[in-house]
Formats: structure tokens, C-alpha cells, sequence
């Protein structure tokens, strides 16, 4: 017998355990670790964040959904994980030994790299976790009352810089439905070399399709903008040219701020030799396997890739939704070959299919691979994303309350896509 331990359930997490626990016969045993008892649908916090979401609808109870798909579930965080014992130490002080282990941590949010970043002891907000959107909705309600300045953006090494975009264009959408958007200047500042390179070097045409919505709803932006300090009530930044020279310094003045954070890994993998970059994602083979730790696997924004293209100031590559099941499924089908005795060969495809919502219409984009040179590279907006991205939420949340990973009726409408999660067909 087998056991596996899952480590984390977010996006990644469920999906990884559900997939490894229909891939293997009963006689395997098959673990989540995690210190949220609720599954939570990130890419809903933009919406949470202006109140057009209640937390409650966001959440899905974990337990009865392992107890049902027989998959034990531990509601405890791991403080270490410790690989070459083929176990986790846990918060409580326990330990969970495995044969096998799934990293599906998601990041942990570096506010302390830039003076005045976050919501606890900063100066901006945050909409990376539902908890926070939910600060920054309470917040944005009393900035409601007394307007101003509002500046969202992306600091220095960010990587997810999509919830930025739609946070902007969707609070300019909220604010001219209370009648006070004319009351309120907004500023994008980011680290991207320019608009809608979103750390891909852009997808289609989202470069001009970005900057038309900005300029649509009165949006200023900065870009190779190094953010180098945040004072109450203002942003300091440097802008550099394309050459990484200094063009110009910046003083932004705000009264609402959401600056998205740079990520690095959690506590539990920092300096873990061979396991972990410096930055403390993990490191992976196109496998999804640890070089060192062969019985590893890192499936998510936890795992370490490099930037697609040097940038002025420092840009990293975001791990999107497709991408990380594509992920889960390759490791699925690797580790069930592992115990079967065969050989792990199995490669996600990491395509991108992506929905930036804008509060009333939206933009987007299919990237095949994600990570350039790409055979597919296409964008498109309208209405239809918006309608697509209220769809789509409703339907991972169901998937999840069943202990679905990929329905049938899914695995069909990548397929008019052209996106497959693996490279190559099953033997």
C-alpha cells in the first residue's frame, strides 16, 4: 500500500487529490494536508472585493467532500516539510509520513519586500486571499462615502498580475454605477514593461486590447514602475525605460490602494537543499518532479519557472488555472505509473485559457503553450467574457461540491479548443 499526502488544497490541492484518488485502487491511501478547512474560488476576489460577492458563496466545506471521494483530510498546516524522513511535521506538533508527495501549497505573499505593502501594518490592500478581499471590500465601502485617488497595481517580481487588471476596470465599472467615478482619479502602476504583458509578453493582442479599456474608463498607467516604498496616502516609484535607465520618479497620491504582492514559497519548503529555489518554489522536471526527491512532485504557483523574457524591472510567470490542472493530471498519471511499477513520462501541456472580467464585459485569451514560443496565441473581448466568467464560477464550485476534476463535458469543450492537458496520449 501507497500513501500519498497532498499538500495544500487550493485550485491545485483538490484537483490533486481527487485526480490521484481515482487513479489508484482502494488499497492506496491518499491524504490532504492544509490549514484551510474551506476550498476558497480565488479568482472570484475581484468581485468580493467591491461586495458584488459574499464570502459564504466563495467556500466550499472540504471535509465532506474527501469523506465522500475517501480521501483523508487533515485541517492542520504542515510547519516542515522534511523529505529526506518522507514526512511532514505539522503545526499541532504531529507528523504525516508519506511514499508520496504532492506540493500544492499555492505562495506565500512577500509584503515585507516593499516598506508599506499590505493590509497588516501597510498601507494597500490586497485581494490575493479571500480574507483580504474581504478587508479591502469593508474598506472600499467607507472610501465610497468620501472619495479619492485610487492607485491598483503590481509590485516589482509579481507574476500574477491578471486580478490586478480586472480589480481596476471592475472598480471603475462599480464606481459609475454609484454615480462618483467622476470623483475618483485611477492609476495602474505596475512592473510590466508595458500593458497586458502580464508576464507572458502579452497573449494575442491583450497589449491593445488592455490599454483601450483603460483609456476607456479614464485609467492613467505607469509602467516599469520599480514601487519602492508606500507612505500613507502616497506611492513612491521609479519609472526605467527599456533599457533599464531611469525615465522618470513618480509620487502617486491615493486614498484606496490594492497593490498585488511579489510571491515566494511557503515556510514549510524554505531552504529545503534540492528542493527549493532561493526564493523557495519548488523545483520540477517536465514531469512535475523533483530532480532530488524523486517521490516530489510541485504542482501550482508553487512551483518554480522562469520569467518568460528579462524585463526592465523584475516580472515572474503566472501559473494559470488550466495550466496547474494540466500539472495535476500529468502528476496523477505519473505517480499511479510509479506504483504500477512503470516509468513517469507524462507532461502537462500548461496551455492557458484565460477570463479577465471587467464588471461588464471583459477580456479573453487562449495562450498554447502559456509559456512562449506558442502554436495558439489568441485574445478576444465583450460582454460574452463577463457572462463566461459568472459561468464558469458557478461551474468549478459545483465541480468541487461533487468531487469532480474533469467532467466529461469539459474534457469535450478543450477539445474544440485544441487544449489538452497532457502532451501525449495515455499507453
Amino acid at each position: 500500500m501507497a500513501h500519498i499526502v497532498v499538500m495544500g488544497a487550493g485550485i491545485g490541492g483538490v484537483a490533486a487529490a481527487i485526480e490521484v484518488r481515482e487513479g489508484l485502487s482502494k488499497q492506496h491511501q491518499v491524504t490532504v494536508v492544509s490549514d484551510l478547512e474551506n476550498f476558497q474560488f480565488t479568482p472570484s476576489n475581484p468581485w468580493l472585493a467591491v461586495q458584488w460577492r459574499k464570502p459564504e458563496e466563495l467556500k466550499v466545506p472540504l471535509a465532506p467532500v474527501f469523506k465522500k471521494k475517501k480521501i483523508n483530510f487533515i485541517p492542520v498546516g504542515a510547519k516542515r516539510v522534511l523529505p529526506d524522513e518522507n514526512r511532514l511535521e505539522l503545526q499541532n506538533g504531529e507528523s504525516v509520513a508519506y511514499d508520496y508527495l504532492v506540493i500544492a501549497t499555492g505562495p506565500k505573499l512577500a509584503f515585507e519586500e516593499l516598506p508599506g505593502l499590505g493590509p497588516h501594518g501597510g498601507h494597500t490592500h490586497s485581494i490575493c486571499t479571500l480574507q483580504h478581499a474581504e478587508i479591502a471590500s469593508k474598506a472600499y465601502e467607507e472610501f465610497c462615502k468620501n472619495p479619492g485617488p485610487i492607485i491598483i497595481g503590481a509590485a516589482p517580481g509579481v507574476s500574477c498580475f491578471g486580478p490586478a487588471y480586472e480589480y481596476a476596470m471592475i472598480l471603475s465599472t462599480d464606481l459609475r454605477r454609484r454615480g462618483i467615478r467622476d470623483k475618483v482619479p485611477m492609476t495602474y502602476i505596475t512592473s510590466e514593461p508595458y500593458v497586458g504583458h502580464l508576464g507572458l509578453g502579452g497573449v494575442g493582442d491583450t497589449k491593445g486590447m488592455l490599454e483601450s479599456g483603460f483609456r476607456d474608463r479614464d485609467i492613467k498607467w505607469i509602467v516599469n514602475a520599480k514601487t519602492t516604498a508606500i507612505e500613507p496616502g502616497l506611492l513612491k516609484c521609479t519609472e526605467l525605460d527599456d533599457q533599464g535607465q531611469v525615465k522618470k520618479e513618480h509620487e502617486v497620491p491615493f486614498k484606496f490602494a490594492m497593490v498585488m504582492p511579489a510571491f515566494k514559497g511557503v515556510d514549510a519548503l524554505m531552504g529545503v537543499e534540492g528542493l527549493v529555489n532561493p526564493r523557495g518554489f519548488v523545483i520540477i522536471d517536465k514531469n512535475q518532479r523533483n530532480p532530488k526527491y524523486r517521490n516530489v512532485f510541485g504542482v501550482g504557483v508553487c512551483v518554480a519557472i522562469p520569467p518568460v523574457e528579462a524585463t526592465p524591472v523584475p516580472t515572474g510567470t503566472p501559473k494559470t488555472g488550466y495550466m496547474i490542472e494540466s500539472m495535476v493530471t500529468a502528476t496523477a498519471h505519473n505517480i499511479a505509473a510509479l506504483i504500477a511499477g512503470r516509468e513517469a513520462k507524462e507532461e502537462g501541456t500548461w496551455n492557458a485559457v484565460c477570463l479577465a472580467d471587467f464588471g461588464d464585459k471583459g477580456v479573453a485569451f487562449v495562450a498554447k503553450p502559456q509559456i512562449p514560443p506558442r502554436n495558439v496565441n489568441w485574445s478576444s473581448e465583450g460582454r460574452w467574457v463577463h457572462l463566461a466568467k459568472i459561468a464558469y464560477e458557478k461551474y468549478f464550485l459545483r465541480k468541487v461540491r461533487k468531487g469532480q476534476s474533469e467532467p466529461v463535458y469539459e474534457r469535450y469543450i478543450m477539445k474544440l479548443l485544441g487544449i489538452e492537458r497532457l502532451r501525449r496520449a495515455l499507453s
